[in-house]
């Protein structure tokens, strides 16, 4: 690989770490939409790595744009915004940050799981609203010690989840594509099965098409009428329109969403039900973290046209790249 400086388009806001870790290369940034539309031919032509922080899918029509990119680095675990298949065809590497935020996510999803099993939310606003002064605020219906967790997702934010609720006594299962070797907890091959035998399901599975909707009516019906679901994944993994009538009709008793399918527009049913807890997409959202994110988009760039292996390929990634590793 070329070690010499590269032209790089970032995509989406102005972030100062991003920006400064690529400041030997070339970088044209576009942060609204309309710039990305007015990107010309003469610039798209030159281009051999695109940063991707928001705004744009990288879809096939995207992809032929730049008919000499060699390698998309995005911020974020997930990648279900990128055809990976078009990138693959085309020798194209692609990279994204995990590891970098685990640890925050999984913060985030016991946080949200507290939240939504002891009422924390609507207590803080009890004692705001000068409730307290006027009657003891009510028991919480539910709580961790009794339940029993399933995780749909054990990859590294999973197992980081679970290694949360094992120090809290708090029996966890899990479910996903396949079974990892190296977690001790009981799997299941069917969600379903988990479904059943579980009071709440904490959902971070990756994006896509293979998960659209994988928490449907039927899931939710297995989980029953004391399930909680949290929802720390992608707001498309979980069918809303479901969720929200199995929380109307007591199918569900709570649920806990870090994501919804069209952010930032939440639906007005879930906003009105006082048994949903709503965060606004916090998984990893704190400035340490984001800085580490943001480091790894650029570190990526610099490594690949330094004639190094990308850091953190996922796992499309063009079989060209093991020529790099040891």
């Amino acid at each position: 690989m070329p070690t010499d400086a590269a032209d790089i388009i970032l995509f989406g806001p102005t972030k100062p770490t991003i920006v400064n870790g690529l400041k030997a290369h070339r970088l044209t940034q576009a942060t609204t939409l309309q710039e990305v539309a007015d990107l010309s031919p003469a610039i798209a032509a030159t281009v051999r790595g695109v940063g991707v922080a928001g705004l744009v899918k990288m879809d096939r029509a995207m992809f032929a744009r730049f008919p000499k990119l060699e390698i998309v680095s995005t911020f974020g675990v997930g990648y279900d915004h990128i055809d990976t298949a078009c990138a693959r065809e085309r020798g194209i590497v692609v990279t994204n940050t995990p590891d970098v935020l685990t640890e925050e996510t999984a913060d985030t999803a016991l946080a949200l799981l507290l939240c939504t099993a002891r009422d924390f939310i609507n207590g803080e606003r009890y004692v705001r609203d000068g409730e307290w002064a006027k009657k003891p605020f009510p028991l919480s219906k539910a709580t961790l010690r009794d339940r029993t967790v399933g995780i749909v997702g054990m990859g590294r934010i999973g197992q980081a989840i679970a290694r949360r609720l094992e120090a809290m006594k708090v029996p966890v299962v899990y479910h996903s594509r396949r079974k990892n070797a190296e977690v001790a907890n009981k799997y299941y091959a069917n969600l379903m099965e988990m479904a059943r035998d579980v009071d709440t399901l904490v959902v971070i599975t990756p994006g896509g098409a293979e998960t659209q909707n994988l928490i449907n009516a039927e899931v939710l019906k297995a989980l029953g009428s004391n399930g909680i679901l949290i929802n720390a994944a992608r707001g498309s993994v979980v069918d809303e329109d479901a969720l929200i009538a199995a929380l109307k009709n007591g199918t569900i008793m709570a649920a806990g969403l870090d994501v919804f399918v069209k952010e930032p527009n939440v639906p007005q049913d879930l906003i009105a039900m006082k048994n949903v807890v709503l965060f606004p997409h916090l998984g990893s959202a704190s400035v340490y973290t984001r800085n580490a994110m943001d480091q790894l988009v650029a570190d990526n760039l610099n490594a690949w046209f330094a004639g190094k292996a990308p850091l953190t390929p996922v796992a499309e990634t063009p079989p060209s790249i093991s020529k790099f590793r040891s």
